[in-house]
Parts: C-alpha cells; structure tokens; sequence
C-alpha cells in the first residue's frame, strides 16, 4: 500500500465504538401519536419568557457569502486554492487544534451536532472535539482589545425573542470556513431565532477588514437531533510528527496511481451501506472506462484513485476494500482522522 494512504490510516483518530446510551429517547418533548418527536410543536421557554435554545443541534441547511471567492481578499483566495490542492489537509482540525469561527457553518465534524446549554447569565455550545464556547448574557459588553484565543470571546442580550451574539478576539490560526482565512480583525454577530420545537434560524454578519472584501452574511437552518446522543471524537497526536505528511497535493496522489486490473476492479462494483455515527450512508461503486467512481449518497460521483489492488484515495480520503476467497469485495471502508469506517455490501 502507498506511503499516503498507510500514514493516513496510522493517523486515524480513536475509533468509536458502541454507545448505551445511543438509543435513549430525548426526554421531556412532545411527541407524535406514533412516539415519533414532534419538531413542529411550539418553542419551548424559559421562566424569564425567553426561547430556550436548549438542546442536541445539527445544521440542515447553510446559505453563506464565504463560498463566493470574490468576496475574498485577493491573499486569502491564493491561501484557499494552495490549501485546495492539498485537500484542506493543514486545516486546525487535521493538526488537533481548536477549529473556532469555523464550528459555525461546520458539517464535517459528526455532521455538524453540537450541544446548546441555557443558563439565564450564560449559553454555552459544546462541540464533540471537546472544545466550547461561553456567551455570557450577564450585560458585560465586549472588550475593545481583548487578547486573541482560537474560540474568541462572545456576549450576547436577547432584542425579543431573538438572541443577538457578538464576538472579537479571534487569533489568526483558525478559518472562517474550509480553507478561508481570517485575521485577528475579525467580528461576528449572530442572531438565534427558535420558531418551534425543532428549529432554529442562524443569522451571521461576518465583518473583518483584513480578509473579507466586505461584510458578509451566512444563514444556518438548525434541526433538534432528538433522541440522538453526541459522541466525542477525541483527536491525539500518537502518530507522532507525521501529520505533515499524511497526504500530498492532488497532482503527487495521481503520480502515485498504480494499474490495476480489469477484472479486480469488476469485483469491486456495488453497493455498500452502513452507518456512520447516527447517519445511514450508501455508497455506490460502478465501473466507467475501465476507472472506478464513488457516488456517496447523492452526491456527484468521484473517481477513485487506486494506490494498491485495494486501496484507493479521493479527496483526501482513503477507500479500502476488503475481499473474499474469490476476490470479490465484500466490504469498503472509509479511512480518514476519526477512524476507519465499514460498509458492507448490499448488492452487486
């Protein structure tokens, strides 16, 4: 097997395993007639008349300004298509660092979930890579020149039934979104509306004068992930110093790709399904011009790069199949920082 995909699997993150609390109802909402929980059910508040914000949160739906490049100053879109071609890899969450402003609008990391906890002088969010924010509602006001942190200083004050968040002291280490830098300049205010059991609308103002060619705006639709459980995905560094070298630029992974047969790649073509946390996922393997392509769920189908008769790599990631007595795959795994997971095969 290739160096790239080998010191990828060595750098994978702890494995998850098998939770008993996976299966527990979320306790103390309203349901359906059928025990099904009922999203749709009025906005549960707090003793003060608040909404209560509370809850297990994954985002649905992300529209933001960030994806347009001409939004961006002319030195971070450079940055961006450098770190594009090395598939994002020296990203802070790929070197076990605090990913900050990114957390937001990020969907990677268990999908996004994160935990929200109301307390009347605070809200915290939890995010399952064990870092967190604190949103003191305590009336203290931001500090004009606060010393700079991965996770920023956040205040915020409720302007009816929308709570309004501001944050500064951002250091310079993190990214606004995959592969975007910032500076320490940066400024952001969210406004958090709760329109019923099981939503939540994110308004995001994103303001720094020496990244961003203007202010700029992201809108997050958030679900309630009831009667899920957030497991922690806990990033070490026991591979030791080889973080830089666990994948190469697009073009070094299409130097690397090794022939293989017809008709070992024929026995690769199917259909896999599994999980992955608490999300069922398909994978559809077909066979183009003598080439594979992976198509995960609905997305676009991607072409495998094969690096031995059963591993391959796309987008950073590694894909190993898993064969029987007759060569025929049984099983493809999908290998990247938390873990290697397994799909089995549904059908051929």
């Amino acid at each position: 097997m290739k160096r790239e995909l080998t010191t990828l699997i060595l750098m994978t993150l702890a494995s998850p395993l098998a939770a008993q609390w996976l299966t527990l109802p979320t306790p103390d909402i309203p349901r359906t007639k059928d025990g099904a929980p009922d999203l749709s059910a009025p906005t549960p508040r707090t003793s003060a008349g608040h909404p209560d914000l509370s809850g297990l949160w994954r985002p649905s739906k992300i529209q933001s300004e960030l994806r347009d490049a001409g939004n961006l100053q002319p030195w971070v879109r450079t940055l961006y298509d450098e770190r594009e071609k090395r598939f994002f890899a020296d990203g802070p969450r790929y070197s076990c660092l605090p990913v900050g402003p990114e957390n937001l609008s990020n969907t990677s990391n268990s999908y996004g979930l994160r935990q929200i906890l109301q307390h009347p002088s605070m809200v915290a969010m939890h995010f399952n890579d064990g870092s967190y924010r604190q949103i003191f509602t305590d009336g203290r006001e931001l500090e004009p020149n606060p010393l700079p942190t991965w996770m920023g200083y956040s205040v915020g004050h409720w302007a009816g039934d929308t709570l309004v968040v501001e944050s500064n002291g951002y250091n310079n280490n993190t990214w606004l979104g995959r592969g975007i830098s910032h500076t320490d300049q940066l400024r952001m205010t969210e406004r958090y509306s709760r329109s019923s059991l099981g939503n939540i609308q994110v308004e995001i103002t994103y303001d720094d004068p020496g990244a961003l060619e203007e202010t700029l705006h992201a809108t997050i639709e958030m679900t309630l992930a009831a009667d899920e459980q957030m497991l922690e995905t806990v990033c070490t560094e026991a591979y030791g110093g080889e973080r830089g070298n666990w994948i190469q630029e697009v073009s070094s992974v299409e130097e690397t790709e090794m022939d293989v047969a017809l008709e070992t790649l024929e026995r690769y073509v199917g259909t896999y399904a599994g999980m992955y946390l608490t999300n069922y996922i398909t994978m559809n393997v077909t066979l183009v011009d003598g080439e594979l392509y992976l198509q995960k769920n609905n997305a676009t189908p991607a072409r495998l790069s094969p690096q031995s008769d059963t591993a391959f790599l796309l987008g950073g990631l590694g894909f190993v199949f898993t064969v029987n007595d007759e060569g025929v795959a049984t099983t493809i795994s999908e290998v990247h920082v938390s873990g290697a997971w397994p799909f089995a095969r549904a059908s051929e």
